[in-house]
């Protein structure tokens, strides 16, 4: 496979991985908020674990291709942390941000029904009250002010890049093998969403938050999506993309030279003279996945 077509797919594959997430997280936020009574309303821990489980779909549809970073702060935690290269930074969370617009549309195209019927229910206006966009993009929660949710989107995705990272650590002993690493990233976004989720929707992801709130903003929700009440639009973006890098540099500083591994590795490595080197998730294998087979290092 040349290596032109090998980059289409990698941009592909973040689409669709992104895609995929927001049909099944915007499409359980649609059963949750729209109907009356919700089958989740009294189980938002079945709204998490959907969240959750579109992450883990997202992974085994994509991994193999471009390594499923499906976030533009996991992507820039890897070019920071993992070496993967900085010129693809940009397209791949270009990718990811028209995957989440395209996942909003294919929602909208399902629920438009419903979610009209919901606005004139309620007397509601997309473009005025911004009627039914918490199906597709987040707000503070009740008593967080904008200052508030950025700090907790902060805090959020410093503790998904931070579980990521540890979870596909090479070094790491106890991080589970390759087939069901996904299931536990999945279950990461799911805890994360169950614990918090009420503060400002857990974005966590600037390409879930920004991909549907681009579509909202030509959909008829105009300025309620951006710059929505109080600017709220960029906060969802920009704070993620400072805390992811903060839980991955805690992970790589903190923990990772302390794994058994590490330091056999390092032991081996000086002894014969050489300056180690860290494995990478996604460098010039970008086919590898996502979540590396841990018996692969010795």
């Amino acid at each position: 496979m040349s290596e032109n077509k090998r980059y289409i797919g990698e941009l592909l594959a973040e689409f669709f991985a992104v895609a995929i997430i927001i049909l099944f997280g915007d499409g359980v936020a649609a059963m949750y908020s729209l109907y009356d009574p919700s089958p989740y309303k009294t189980a938002y821990w079945g709204v998490c674990i959907v969240w959750g489980l579109g992450v883990t779909i997202a992974i085994y549809a994509t991994g193999a291709i471009s390594g499923t970073h499906a976030n533009p702060a996991v992507t820039l935690s890897l070019a920071l942390f993992r070496g993967f290269s900085w010129k693809k930074v940009a397209p791949y969370i270009g990718a990811q941000v028209l995957g989440g617009l395209a996942g909003a549309a294919l929602v909208y195209s399902l629920y438009v029904p419903v979610i009209d019927h919901y606005n004139l229910a309620h007397g509601l206006s997309r473009a005025v009250d911004g009627g039914s966009s918490g199906v597709f993009f987040t707000h503070p929660g009740d008593f967080v002010t904008v200052s508030h949710a950025f700090w907790d989107e902060l805090v959020l995705t410093a503790v998904l890049v931070f579980g990521i990272f540890a979870i596909t650590c090479q070094y790491n002993t106890q991080a589970p093998q390759a087939n069901s690493s996904a299931l536990i990233i999945g279950l990461l976004v799911a805890t994360i969403g169950a614990s918090c989720g009420y503060l400002d929707a857990w974005a966590i992801n600037p390409a879930r938050d920004f991909g549907p709130r681009l579509f909202c903003f030509f959909a008829g929700w105009g300025q309620a999506a951006i710059p929505a009440p109080a600017n709220y639009w960029w906060v969802p973006i920009v704070a993620p993309m400072v805390g992811g890098p903060i839980g991955a540099g805690l992970y790589q500083y903190g923990l990772r030279p302390y794994m058994p591994r590490f330091a056999e590795q390092t032991i081996k490595v000086d002894s014969e003279g050489v300056n180690p080197a860290e494995p990478v998730l996604v460098v010039s294998n970008p086919s590898e996945p996502l979540v590396p087979v841990i018996n692969k290092v010795s």
